[in-house]
């Protein structure tokens, strides 16, 4: 069986705001930008990853969720809950100083996990939750 990861989503409530995080900040190459009613989906990543995608979504879009649910999901984007991605570094030191100086969040410092990983969080603009992990 031939089974790859295409594409994951991150939803987003400001599409200047994520792109610029994605594009400026951690460097990824937007591929796609999509416009339809009033709301944009976004399509970024690795320049050296073309196979793979982040797709950022607006959350207001997604069928067949209730208006409660809407709302939970606003909340929960609010308060940083909500969506959790994690990438890889080379190097997660020089990475975290990077992120850092570009004001993006800190969630957490570069630390050494007890299950065996070296690893820093930030927070996306929309507060999604980002860890970066060592490459082994």
């Amino acid at each position: 069986m031939d089974i790859k990861i295409h594409s994951s989503f991150l939803p987003h409530d400001d599409p200047d705001a994520a792109m610029a995080f994605y594009r400026d900040t951690l460097g990824f190459e937007v591929r796609n930008e999509v416009e339809y009613r009033g709301m944009r989906w976004i399509e970024v990543g690795p320049a050296d990853q073309p196979a793979t995608s982040i797709v950022l979504h607006p959350p207001a879009a997604t069928p067949g969720i209730t208006e409660d649910e809407r709302r939970t999901i606003a909340e929960m984007m609010a308060k940083g809950t909500f969506a959790t991605i994690v990438l890889a570094t080379s190097d997660v030191d020089g990475t975290f100083e990077r992120l850092q100086a570009g004001d993006a969040e800190v969630v957490q410092e570069p630390t050494d996990q007890p299950y065996g990983v070296r690893d820093c969080a930030f927070r996306d603009p929309a507060g999604n939750l980002l860890r970066i992990q060592q490459q082994p």
